[in-house]
Protein backbone atom coordinates (compact mmCIF):
# COMPACT_ATOMS: atom_id res chain seq x y z
CA UNK A 1 0.00 0.00 0.00
CA UNK A 2 1.36 3.46 -1.23
CA UNK A 3 1.15 6.29 1.44
CA UNK A 4 1.12 9.83 0.78
CA UNK A 5 3.57 11.93 2.89
CA UNK A 6 1.41 15.36 3.48
CA UNK A 7 2.60 18.04 5.17
CA UNK A 8 1.87 18.47 9.19
CA UNK A 9 -0.53 20.56 10.26
CA UNK A 10 0.85 24.05 11.63
CA UNK A 11 -0.99 26.72 13.47
CA UNK A 12 -0.78 28.48 9.96
CA UNK A 13 -2.45 25.79 7.79
CA UNK A 14 -5.34 25.67 11.03
CA UNK A 15 -5.87 29.43 10.66
CA UNK A 16 -6.83 28.97 6.99
CA UNK A 17 -9.02 26.49 7.81
CA UNK A 18 -10.15 28.36 9.92
CA UNK A 19 -10.90 31.37 7.98
CA UNK A 20 -12.30 29.00 5.07
CA UNK A 21 -14.53 27.61 7.77
CA UNK A 22 -15.47 31.02 8.94
CA UNK A 23 -16.15 31.94 5.22
CA UNK A 24 -18.93 28.65 4.82
CA UNK A 25 -20.98 29.88 8.10
CA UNK A 26 -21.25 33.28 7.36
CA UNK A 27 -22.62 31.85 3.84
CA UNK A 28 -25.08 29.50 5.55
CA UNK A 29 -26.24 32.36 7.36
CA UNK A 30 -26.23 34.88 4.69
CA UNK A 31 -28.72 32.45 2.67
CA UNK A 32 -30.68 31.14 5.71
CA UNK A 33 -30.91 34.57 6.84
CA UNK A 34 -31.16 36.26 3.19
CA UNK A 35 -34.72 38.08 4.08
CA UNK A 36 -34.00 39.56 7.50
CA UNK A 37 -30.42 40.69 6.53
CA UNK A 38 -31.27 42.05 3.17
CA UNK A 39 -33.98 44.39 4.92
CA UNK A 40 -31.01 45.39 7.67
CA UNK A 41 -28.36 46.16 5.11
CA UNK A 42 -31.23 47.45 2.55
CA UNK A 43 -30.32 45.39 -0.24
CA UNK A 44 -32.54 42.76 -2.75
CA UNK A 45 -32.64 39.58 -0.83
CA UNK A 46 -31.14 37.34 -4.14
CA UNK A 47 -28.05 39.68 -3.39
CA UNK A 48 -27.70 38.20 0.08
CA UNK A 49 -27.95 34.75 -1.69
CA UNK A 50 -25.67 35.14 -4.57
CA UNK A 51 -23.34 36.70 -1.84
CA UNK A 52 -23.90 33.65 0.43
CA UNK A 53 -23.17 31.30 -2.48
CA UNK A 54 -19.94 33.35 -3.32
CA UNK A 55 -19.02 33.09 0.20
CA UNK A 56 -19.67 29.26 -0.05
CA UNK A 57 -17.36 28.68 -2.87
CA UNK A 58 -14.74 30.60 -1.88
CA UNK A 59 -14.83 28.98 1.66
CA UNK A 60 -14.67 25.95 0.18
CA UNK A 61 -12.38 25.96 -2.26
CA UNK A 62 -9.94 27.76 -0.16
CA UNK A 63 -10.24 24.50 2.72
CA UNK A 64 -9.62 22.25 -0.64
CA UNK A 65 -6.50 23.87 -1.70
CA UNK A 66 -4.97 24.24 1.83
CA UNK A 67 -2.65 21.42 1.29
CA UNK A 68 -1.99 21.86 -2.71
CA UNK A 69 -1.12 25.90 -2.74
CA UNK A 70 2.12 27.25 -0.40
CA UNK A 71 0.70 29.25 3.09
CA UNK A 72 2.51 32.22 1.45
CA UNK A 73 0.26 32.71 -1.25
CA UNK A 74 -2.88 32.30 1.34
CA UNK A 75 -1.41 34.86 3.74
CA UNK A 76 -1.05 37.48 0.73
CA UNK A 77 -4.69 36.65 -0.64
CA UNK A 78 -5.89 36.57 3.01
CA UNK A 79 -4.37 40.15 3.54
CA UNK A 80 -5.61 41.55 0.58
CA UNK A 81 -9.36 40.02 0.78
CA UNK A 82 -9.43 41.18 4.63
CA UNK A 83 -7.30 44.83 3.55
CA UNK A 84 -10.63 45.19 0.64
CA UNK A 85 -12.81 44.26 3.49
CA UNK A 86 -12.29 46.98 5.61
CA UNK A 87 -12.18 49.70 3.56
CA UNK A 88 -15.33 48.60 1.99
CA UNK A 89 -17.04 48.00 5.98
CA UNK A 90 -15.43 51.91 6.32
CA UNK A 91 -16.54 53.04 3.43
CA UNK A 92 -20.40 51.59 4.20
CA UNK A 93 -20.19 52.96 7.19
CA UNK A 94 -19.13 56.67 5.92
CA UNK A 95 -22.27 56.30 3.53
CA UNK A 96 -24.55 55.48 6.65
CA UNK A 97 -23.43 58.01 8.51
CA UNK A 98 -23.77 60.98 5.49
CA UNK A 99 -27.21 59.65 5.75
CA UNK A 100 -26.97 57.16 1.96
CA UNK A 101 -28.53 54.50 1.89
CA UNK A 102 -26.16 52.81 -0.59
CA UNK A 103 -23.52 51.27 1.96
CA UNK A 104 -25.31 48.31 1.94
CA UNK A 105 -25.01 47.59 -1.42
CA UNK A 106 -21.17 48.62 -0.95
CA UNK A 107 -20.50 45.69 2.10
CA UNK A 108 -22.88 43.44 -0.01
CA UNK A 109 -21.68 43.81 -2.97
CA UNK A 110 -17.95 43.54 -1.84
CA UNK A 111 -19.12 40.37 0.00
CA UNK A 112 -20.24 39.04 -2.93
CA UNK A 113 -17.33 39.90 -5.73
CA UNK A 114 -14.25 39.40 -3.39
CA UNK A 115 -14.50 35.73 -2.39
CA UNK A 116 -14.92 35.12 -5.70
CA UNK A 117 -11.76 36.94 -6.91
CA UNK A 118 -10.07 35.20 -3.98
CA UNK A 119 -10.90 31.64 -5.30
CA UNK A 120 -10.16 32.22 -8.86
CA UNK A 121 -6.19 33.73 -7.44
CA UNK A 122 -6.05 30.45 -4.99
CA UNK A 123 -7.17 27.80 -7.86
CA UNK A 124 -5.25 29.22 -10.67
CA UNK A 125 -1.66 30.07 -8.15
CA UNK A 126 1.04 27.72 -8.26
CA UNK A 127 0.84 24.99 -6.62
CA UNK A 128 3.39 23.42 -3.51
CA UNK A 129 6.87 21.87 -4.99
CA UNK A 130 6.22 18.81 -4.12
CA UNK A 131 10.37 17.86 -3.96
CA UNK A 132 10.81 20.40 -1.10
CA UNK A 133 7.90 19.88 1.26
CA UNK A 134 8.04 23.04 2.05
CA UNK A 135 5.51 25.79 1.99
Amino acid sequence: MTQIATPPMTRLTAGIIADGVFKVLLAAVYIVGAAPLSRLLGVPGWLMVVSGVALLVGGGIEIGHVRSRPVRTYIRLMVAYDSGWVLATLAALLIAWRGGDAGGAVWTGYQTAAPAVFAVLLATATPKSTSTGTN
